[in-house]
């Protein structure tokens, strides 16, 4: 199946075999829906996989809390286990970038789980120390970006550079907020019934699950190419020139600054709940507001608006998620509380956008490498973000560090946005460069 190097058309889905819908996935206007979607069945295996992978993740990273907590008594070091499930990310997302693009992507993304997979079953061996388990949950999420980035450069290939990838990213982070609610639910489950050591392997056998589900279900590609040379040298310098593209660098911020500080109060919920004195029950309602508002959004926007509406929606939803925070300085009640982070959840509607963008200005070759580095770096710069929301609420009342993440994070959204529109070619809207995508012989000069 040829897969075109180019950029889609805005609005355009491209020709290529078993991508297009039929006039059942479509609405009265003709653009595509979430049906037409699914109904590809490569993106069906795809969907699955990631579906068994990431609720194998949450469950991990519960019962490994536990299990290091068991074992040191240690509040810091259970803690540090869902911390070490951020920070790795900048190493795999730089370090090892360039192997979404150097390998076939079915072999990369079967091989990333098998290898998680592996990792996860060591976990379960009896007497395994707990530096070891924290290395092997370090493995586990420097692996992760370079999964999420062959993933997502395969959707190119699954369902074009067109609606249907803009709609297929969007189920994966529906997905990914979904997976945070049930996981987190299931994990509590499981640990009242079994041991860590047995949540653990059950992690492991997603991971299995999933590898054979890409294995089986998903097409042979030959390698996209990228650059040559030892893997290290070829990753940095891969990454060297995605950051030294104006365009390319402007579109990562848009994707990582929103996210970075929407994180912030998310981060003080537990101190914020306390404040409340609402309790565990409180605590959880607050937890879950955030990623059920993400997926109501995720989904109204993917399912009642088209391409252009879609589109136009990015600087003002972007801008959008990080306002709300500015209501936590009246020091609002639960139920308020739990409206402010719901609406806090529906800016990632502004993704829709980004993602269309993105891949029409990043060169095909790069692609993989280019969104593996888009999420290692998101990852990395929420858990930045976390860590100085903790910093701060140490020296300052809650009421002032979560507004003053919304407005530290206006001003920085603003000011990408506006570098965003000053890269885009002729195109008022800020939407992707002219011919971006077919030939990349250099960083983009700066002007």
């Amino acid at each position: 199946m040829a897969i075109p190097s180019g950029p889609a058309e805005p609005g355009r889905i491209p020709a290529r075999p078993g991508a297009l819908p039929d006039a059942r996935s479509e609405g009265p206007d003709g653009r595509a829906r979430y049906r037409a979607v699914f109904a590809v069945p490569e993106f069906r295996c795809v969907f699955a996989a990631h579906l068994l992978s990431s609720l194998g993740v949450v469950v991990c990273e519960i019962a490994l809390s536990l299990l290091v907590f068991r074992l040191t008594s240690s509040p810091l070091l259970s803690a540090l286990t869902f911390a070490l499930g951020l920070l790795p990310y900048v190493l795999g997302g730089t370090l090892l970038s360039a192997v979404a693009d150097r390998y076939p992507a079915r072999g990369v993304l079967v091989g990333c789980d098998l290898l998680c997979a592996g990792a996860a079953a060591a976990m379960v061996l009896p007497g395994t120390p707990v530096a070891v388990l924290l290395g092997l949950r370090c493995v586990i999420a420097a692996i992760a970006p370079v999964f999420a980035g062959t993933r997502a450069a395969t959707l190119g290939a699954i369902l074009g550079e067109g609606d249907l990838f803009v709609l297929g990213r969007s189920v994966i982070r529906i997905v990914n907020q979904s997976a945070q609610l049930v996981g987190f639910a299931a994990g509590g489950l499981l640990l009242a019934a079994v041991s860590p050591a047995a949540v653990l392997a059950v992690t492991a056998g997603t991971f299995l699950g999933s590898a054979l589900l890409l294995g089986v279900g998903t097409r042979a590609r030959p390698a996209r190419g990228g650059s040559r040379g030892a893997l290290l040298g070829a990753s940095l310098a891969g990454v060297r020139r995605l950051l030294g593209d104006r365009r390319v660098r402007a579109l990562l911020l848009l994707s990582w600054l929103p996210p970075t500080f929407v994180v912030v109060p998310e981060a003080l919920l537990i101190p914020y709940s306390d404040r409340l004195g609402v309790g565990p029950a409180g605590l959880g309602l607050l937890m879950c507001s955030m990623p059920v508002g993400a997926v109501l959004a995720e989904t109204l926007v993917g399912s009642l608006l088209g391409p252009r509406a879609r589109t136009r929606l990015t600087f003002p939803m972007g801008l959008f998620a990080v306002l709300p925070s500015l209501g936590f300085a009246a020091g609002p009640p639960l139920g308020w509380a739990v409206l402010l982070l719901a609406l806090t959840g529906t800016g990632i509607s502004y993704n829709f956008g980004v993602d269309r963008w993105f891949v029409a200005a990043v060169p095909d070759a790069l692609l993989g490498q280019a969104m593996t580095v888009m999420q290692a770096g998101r990852m990395t710069i929420m858990g930045l973000g976390m860590g100085a929301a903790g910093a701060a609420a140490e020296y300052a009342p809650l009421r002032v560090v979560m507004p003053a993440a919304g407005v530290v994070g206006a001003v920085c959204v603003l000011a990408v946005i506006a570098e965003v529109r000053r890269t885009a070619a002729g195109d008022g809207a800020g939407g992707p460069r002219a011919g971006a995508g077919a030939a990349w012989p250099g960083a983009a000069p700066e002007t």
